[in-house]
């Protein structure tokens, strides 16, 4: 009895050596090529919590997963997921092609030291990761290196894993271009242009002010399922109006963005404009009691936009200004996009 529960014991350590074997041999990948300063690709970016992208001119930009599907832009602003998911992509799909000709060295060291980007990525780990058994979470910085510029051909990328003498040639999979551009330090690339995001279950009221014309200024209230509106910042209810067009407009406020951010133009210009009297202002109240303006004024016709008739429009009649996101931010607006919530009050009314 004693020789038999031997045997099994041993058969059990051989099978955990076994197994302790393979996945040594699985992991190990490719080594007469792959090595951990030619390895930039991830291969489970669901793990990926932090991103940090730095250039030489101290521009920087930190990116934070706060959910899924959410991530922050230098601890103060939403990011744009869109640019997100495309950089995870890109880690993901990251392809080492050959390192860097010896003749070639020093003149691709040498503009790497001058103009590239330091990437560092972040990733949940586990203290043990062993056969499926995964234990002690903890975020650990896993990769560190600098992207350059394009290869001559612009076939490729120079990539520099931090640590190593040679910088490799690195290519995305399915693309054979350049890739820095998805690294941008540069933090209004990687801004969301969001400016309201509500469903209509979600929209507690809606105030509309047209300082110009203050007849046509409203108030919509969405309370226990009830939509009613106001005229004189709710002071006079209105008993008849196009319910439809009502909804379709609360509606509407389910994925507004701008065009642009434009902070950086001229902040003598930005004051002026901000200064006047606004066309619209907006003020969203949501079903957590969350409020969000956007200040709307007219731009100059720049683009000399004429009518049928030949004459010069006094204001562009594609695009306006807005100050949103608490009036930090200073946008471009397409009428296009948000043409359906500019609406007058007697856009509602009957006849309107």
């Amino acid at each position: 009895m004693a020789m038999k529960k031997k045997n099994i014991l041993i058969i059990f350590i051989i099978l955990i050596l076994g197994s302790v074997a393979v996945y040594l041999y699985l992991t190990r990948g490719n080594a007469t090529f792959r090595n951990k300063f030619n390895d930039f690709a991830i291969a489970d970016t669901a793990s990926i919590t932090k991103v940090f992208l730095a250039d030489k001119n101290n521009n920087t930009v930190l990116l934070k997963k706060s959910g899924v599907g959410d991530w922050t832009l230098n601890n103060n602003y939403k990011a744009r997921m869109s640019g997100v998911n495309m950089l995870l992509e890109t880690f993901s799909k990251l392809v080492t092609k050959y390192p860097v000709p010896k003749k070639a060295h020093n003149g691709v060291i040498s503009r790497l030291a001058a103009r590239s980007v330091k990437v560092e990525i972040y990733q949940m780990v586990y203290r043990v990761d062993l056969l499926g058994i995964r234990l002690f979470p903890h975020e650990k910085l896993t990769k560190t290196y600098y992207v350059g510029d394009a290869t001559p051909d612009n076939m490729g990328t120079f990539l520099l894993m931090d640590g190593a003498d040679v910088p490799y040639v690195v290519q995305l999979l399915g693309l054979r271009g350049f890739i820095a551009s998805r690294y941008s330090t540069q933090e209004k690339d990687w801004r969301d242009h969001t400016v309201f995001r509500a469903r209509l279950n979600d929209i507690r009221s809606i105030e509309v002010t047209i300082p110009a014309d203050p007849r046509n200024s409203y108030l919509i209230t969405n309370e226990n399922d009830e939509v009613k509106m106001w005229q004189n910042q709710g002071s006079e209810p209105i008993t008849h109006f196009d319910t439809l067009k009502v909804l379709n407009f609360m509606t509407a406020f389910n994925d507004l963005r701008y065009e642009a951010l434009l902070n950086d133009i001229d902040p003598n210009r930005i004051d002026s404009i901000s200064n006047s009297s606004p066309w619209f202002i907006i003020s969203l109240v949501d079903a957590k009691g969350d409020t969000t303006i956007m200040k709307t004024f007219y731009k100059p016709n720049d683009s000399k936009q004429f009518d049928m008739e030949g004459k010069l429009y006094m204001v562009d009649i594609d695009r306006a200004y807005a100050l949103v996101n608490n009036e930090r931010d200073f946008v471009l607006i397409q009428y296009f996009v948000f043409d359906k919530i500019l609406k007058p009050l007697s856009y509602f009314l009957p006849n309107g």
